[in-house]
């Protein structure tokens, strides 16, 4: 008896199979996911170069977080007319691990800490390094860090020393082995790594810039910001989240008395400021030291100047239009508060303005832009204050505020240690430099020093973090103003009124014996120091009111 063969199953055919390895849900919906695939395609072609701009929905959206404790102290913390005290506690382990990170990476992280301010015990607050050139030549272990990479530790922080980066390998021709030589009367033998000699720039040692030499083994010394809220969110200490403990600075010596006067004359002035008091500073049993506490510009520091948002302008930042992307600016400007509800647009509007209108068009609506009167005003009291280092300086040290209700810009000052260290004698529409260190371009040697025999500075030579992205200075929107006649009067006129508040009325001067009342009370001061720094900034406050006195913008 015969069999059939069995029969082979049917094969289907190629189309067939892929069918039915698609999922039975998606062949049946494949319609309405075809349809969403080509409207998100679609909008990406459409609004793909299109800026999006957040909608404020309520007037909440966008705050900062919600305080749930307001840790009120025993005496408010800026009185200027008390001498403070603050100890911090920590780790050992954790502040040695903190500054491993910060010299292998740079990244400034926190330290828990216990703080005890003016006798209330404040647990689990955090510290963290602050600044930027200001620790470019800080050490740790024998090792320095600089601001442009590890380049050794010599004197000044130039090549051998901290290094500039255009600065040839090796450093310049002629240059001698171990980097710059200081200038005369400048070095770690000047007290707080003062101004040096006849303009101040280059002495201090391997701080740089003037400074103290600044070691991880005197953390004392180190210039820091305290966070009440890092490790405790919704925690204020008088209101306040940050506190800026500021370091040794060029004019003001040891004491920061430069950046203290002009403070308080800013105040007086009646500029949006930052208020301070000093304190005795002790780390884990070190030493005390005499420390300036500044209020830091933060998020409750941006509620007390009103309906607006503050943004940071950053050391590495450039005023220059670089199109309409955020993210474009993220080296150039930081925003402080009202994340989420607003964001960087009318800063980017602000810039793309200001570097790219007519002279007509910035003559005719600059009030549109910025609120003209306190400009002028802004700019009159850098001046006044012989502040190279504001907003047109390498440190780009300003804040922007924008008013939500006019829709107006006002400039906020920012880091005065380096005030009162230029020509006392320099006018009102003079640009103010020190040491022959103009707010960018050529770096010409400062009055007083020669370079060595056979020693030259490379055509094109600029300033340390020069060129792209660096630390050069000018700003277009204080450039054009100071350059219109168009704002000549408005910016006289402000300079006439804060010259009378300042010098005339001996604004300056009162400051400058009150702050010397109150370091004397202050455990860890030095009291010859502080008479040297004192008598110094006294001379050249007096020298500059004398100066201006004469000249014609003050006898109009």
């Amino acid at each position: 008896m015969t069999t059939s063969p069995a029969s082979e199953p049917s094969v289907p055919p190629p189309r067939a199979r892929l069918k039915h390895r698609i999922p039975v849900r998606v062949r049946h919906y494949w319609k309405l996911l075809a349809t969403c695939v080509a409207v998100v395609a679609l909008l990406v072609v459409v609004a793909g170069n299109v800026r999006i701009a957040p909608i404020v929905t309520s007037q909440a959206s966008g705050k900062h977080d919600e305080v749930t404790q307001n840790i009120e102290g025993t005496v408010d913390l800026f009185d200027a007319t008390v001498a403070h005290t603050v100890t911090i506690t920590y780790d050992e382990a954790d502040y040695q691990r903190m500054f491993d990170e910060y010299m292998a990476t740079g990244e400034k992280e926190y330290v828990r800490v216990d703080a005890t301010v003016d006798g209330t015990l404040i647990r689990d607050v955090g510290i963290r390094l602050k600044g930027n050139s200001t620790l470019s030549g800080v050490t740790h272990e024998g090792k320095t860090r600089s601001l442009f990479g590890d380049r050794g530790g010599g004197p000044g922080g130039w090549p051998g020393g901290g290094g500039f980066p255009n600065m040839p390998e090796g450093g310049f021709p002629g240059m001698p082995e171990g980097g710059m030589p200081q200038q005369p009367g400048g070095g770690g033998d000047n007290p707080g790594g003062g101004q040096g000699g006849p303009g101040g720039m280059m002495g201090g040692g391997r701080g740089g810039f003037g400074r103290t030499s600044l070691d991880s083994a005197k953390p004392e010394e180190l210039p820091w910001l305290m966070s009440f809220d890092e490790f405790a969110d919704g925690r204020r200490y008088q209101g306040r989240s940050e506190v800026a403990v500021r370091v040794s600075g060029m004019g003001g010596g040891s004491t920061v008395v430069n950046e203290a006067v002009s403070l308080a004359v800013a105040q007086a002035a009646g500029q949006p400021t930052q208020r301070y008091s000093y304190t005795a500073f002790e780390v884990n049993g070190r030493p005390v030291k005499a420390r300036l506490l500044v209020e830091h510009p933060d998020e409750d520091f941006a509620d007390r100047l009103g309906n607006g948002v503050l943004y940071k302008s950053l050391a590495t930042g450039q005023f220059t239009y670089q199109g309409e992307d955020p993210t474009a600016y993220a080296d150039d400007f930081k925003q402080v508060n009202n994340k989420g509800s607003h964001d960087l647009a009318p800063v980017i509007d602000l810039v793309e303005w200001a570097n790219e209108s007519s002279d007509a068009d910035f003559d005719a609506h600059l009030g549109d832009h910025v609120d003209i009167e306190s400009f002028a005003e802004y700019v009159a009291l850098q001046n006044l204050v012989l502040n190279f280092d504001d907003m047109s300086g390498p440190g780009k040290n300003y804040y922007l505020w924008y008013d939500l209700d006019t829709k107006k810009f006002q400039v906020v000052s920012w880091d005065h240690n380096l005030t009162f260290s230029g020509s006392a004698t320099a006018g009102p529409h003079d640009t103010i430099s020190m040491g022959g260190f103009p707010g960018g371009g050529q770096f010409p040697l400062p009055e007083g020093m020669e370079l060595p025999e056979g020693m030259q500075l490379p055509e094109g030579f600029t300033p340390p973090g020069g060129g792209p992205g660096g630390m050069t200075g000018g700003n277009k929107l204080k450039e054009r103003f100071l350059a219109s006649n168009a704002f000549k009067k408005t910016y006289e006129d402000a300079y006439r009124k804060l010259y009378g508040k300042i010098y005339a009325d001996k604004a300056a001067e009162k400051a400058l014996d009150q702050i010397t009342s109150t370091l004397a009370k202050v455990r860890g001061a030095d009291a010859a120091a502080v008479k040297t720094d004192v008598d110094k900034l006294r001379s050249t406050v007096q020298q500059r009111g004398e100066a201006l006195a004469e000249d014609d913008v003050i006898k109009a």
